[in-house]
């Protein structure tokens, strides 16, 4: 009975500690999820500002003085992220969702071609 003590202790410890290892690992897959997506919308707004074909969601701004306006594209992203730890979603009130925004200036279209 002796060789016995410890172990109910040990089950007790093992479960926070598998639940806050669990939280690490969302929080990291979460941060790569938004860098990668932010990445990816970066790029879609750079591609769409060179060759003016534009989506739907897109917004165009108009930035500048009175000499020259300078046209801003603004791109969106959403990517819903995976859920690794079972109901932590719904303690945090939603569905996780990485939303990010991708910005370039808008190249002006050479008239004389």
């Amino acid at each position: 009975m002796r060789k016995e003590d410890g172990n109910v202790e040990s089950a007790l410890v093992l479960i926070p500690m598998l639940i806050l290892f669990l939280i690490g690992v969302q929080l990291i897959v979460a941060t790569n999820i938004r860098n990668t997506e932010m990445a990816l919308a970066q790029g879609d707004a750079s591609a769409r500002a060179i060759s003016h074909q534009y989506r739907p969601g897109d917004e165009v701004l108009e930035v500048g003085g009175r000499i020259e306006k300078i046209q801003i594209l603004i791109t969106h992203r959403r990517h819903a992220l995976p859920q690794i730890v079972p109901g932590l979603a719904s303690l945090m009130g939603g569905d996780p969702v990485a939303d990010v925004v991708g910005i370039a200036v808008i190249e002006p279209t050479n008239p004389t071609q």
